[in-house]
């Protein structure tokens, strides 16, 4: 190599773990958009457009606070056990320094793939407030929650100087960080604003192609999520994908399976929540299970949180969607089964890592690593994410519920004065409305049953009161 090569800022890095990466950023930046996408089909018209924009806006305010502090607070090279320090706050030193996940790439790469899961976790989250927590204090919160849960969990299970990690712990791409915490930070969330006002029997999704849409972009964005933190271009990344889409289609088959026994129903939802369990259950493993395992943990994952949704009317929490039952628990479950079926095998195709593997390869203690792991944040998330809700909800201004006129009228026209739907509203709140072209005469939104076709478009018909 002569002189001239070796003055190039980067030279020493693998550009195809480097395209990896950056097209993996990229992959999981597209899962956030879709998890709006999934909340807003599931919620009632009315608050559509708001979950929508809460998802995008969770990557507006992570953004900033990453490159304020929390890439610093989260992945400093020189931080503590539980959070790092402020050497990297406004992404100084961030540049072709080697990055702690891989040295064959450079910090910068590292920093905005990391950013990725920083967003998208607080996104999770906020689900369990929807229909009526108020925006603003949602955006607020989400600034708090990144530096004072995610941030602290990221260190502890990522950083090479993390006591998780140190310990012994193994979480390949973010069952305690991303699932476990934003489970937890959901039921604390469920549990400080209280129940939605009005009839449950309401509380049904409005629109099931946006469920499937964002399904799709979920599943499509999690090759990226779990392949991506490989953080090189080798067959550990190749066989991450392939457990991420066998346990994902093992878990939606179970789910649609469960639900069927008993409503005799192929229910589409089930199966788009079955996906997103397995595909939560097989996030910890995914860079340490071969296909075999893969299979088992997205059954397993699958049955474990299907019975923790059906748990949550016993116990009359208001999940909105169950952010608790399918994230919560299925990182739990995946973290406990990472420690079953890990393989030292498989977690050195990338020719470099080192583990002793789990139950499999005999090592007994690896389930009690991952227990602790899971334990300590569950616990963490819970109590700072309660701990955040009740201060804010004190601070004038911040009160973090909708006033009961605006939670009636919907968080879309009264904090955002506009509405998904407007054009198709105007039809439905019309006094007559025309129906196809196959009918040439006029009918009334109450003739049709409750139900108005326009077109090939099929939308509920109520009344604007109860919509």
């Amino acid at each position: 190599m002569n002189s001239t090569e070796e003055g190039i800022i980067g030279n020493q890095y693998d550009a195809g773990d480097i395209a990896w990466t950056l097209a993996s950023t990229a992959l999981v930046w597209l899962m956030i958009p879709g998890i709006g996408y999934f909340y807003s089909g599931m919620a009632r018209s009315k608050n559509a457009l708001s979950l929508i924009m809460l998802s995008c806006c969770s990557i507006a305010v992570v953004s900033v606070q990453w490159f304020l502090f929390g890439y610093s607070l989260a992945f400093s090279k020189t931080g503590g056990k539980l959070i790092g320090n402020f050497e990297n706050a406004f992404f100084r030193g961030v540049l072709s320094d080697p990055s702690v996940g891989n040295p064959k790439i450079p910090d910068l790469v590292f920093m905005i793939f990391q950013c990725m899961f920083a967003a998208l976790t607080p996104a999770l989250a906020i689900g369990a407030a929807a229909e009526r927590g108020r925006i603003v204090p949602t955006l607020v919160f989400i600034f708090l929650w990144t530096t004072f849960v995610y941030d602290f969990i990221a260190c502890w299970t990522w950083s090479s100087n993390g006591w998780s990690f140190v310990m012994g712990g193994l979480d390949f791409a973010g069952g305690t960080p991303v699932h476990i915490s934003s489970g937890a930070a959901a039921l604390a969330y469920a549990l400080v604003l209280g129940k939605r006002s009005g009839d449950q029997k309401d509380f049904r999704p409005h629109s099931m192609s946006n469920v499937v849409i964002g399904t799709c972009f979920i599943w499509f964005g999690w090759f990226g999520f779990n392949g991506g933190s490989a953080l090189s271009a080798n067959m550990r990344a190749a066989m991450a994908c392939v457990v991420t889409n066998l346990a994902a289609s093992t878990a939606g088959l179970t789910w649609v399976l469960l639900d069927y026994r008993h409503d005799r129903k192929l229910s589409v939802l089930g199966f788009c929540s079955g996906a997103v369990a397995g595909l939560v259950a097989i996030t910890p493993a995914s860079g340490f299970v071969g296909p075999p395992a893969s299979v088992a943990i997205g059954f397993l994952g699958a049955v474990a949180c299907n019975m923790a949704v059906r748990l949550k009317h016993y116990l009359k929490y208001d999940d909105a969607f169950d952010v608790f039952a399918v994230h919560g628990v299925g990182g739990i479950v995946g973290n406990i089964l990472t420690g079953v079926f890990a393989q030292a095998s498989i977690a050195g195709l990338d020719g470099v890592t080192v583990i002793p593997g789990g139950w499999l390869d005999g090592n007994w203690i690896q389930v009690g690593y991952q227990l602790a792991d899971s334990t300590a944040g569950m616990t963490w998330s819970f109590v700072v994410t309660y701990l955040i809700l009740v201060i804010m909800n004190k601070i004038p201004g911040l009160n973090l519920r909708a006033d009961s006129e605006h939670e009636h009228a919907g968080l879309d026209l009264a904090e955002l004065g506009e509405t998904c739907y407007g054009h198709i509203d105007d039809k439905i709140f019309a006094p007559q409305v025309d129906v196809g072209e196959a009918n040439s005469g006029v009918q009334s939104i109450e003739s049709l049953g409750g139900e108005v076709k326009i077109g090939s478009v099929s939308t509920l018909g109520r009344q604007q009161s109860a919509a």
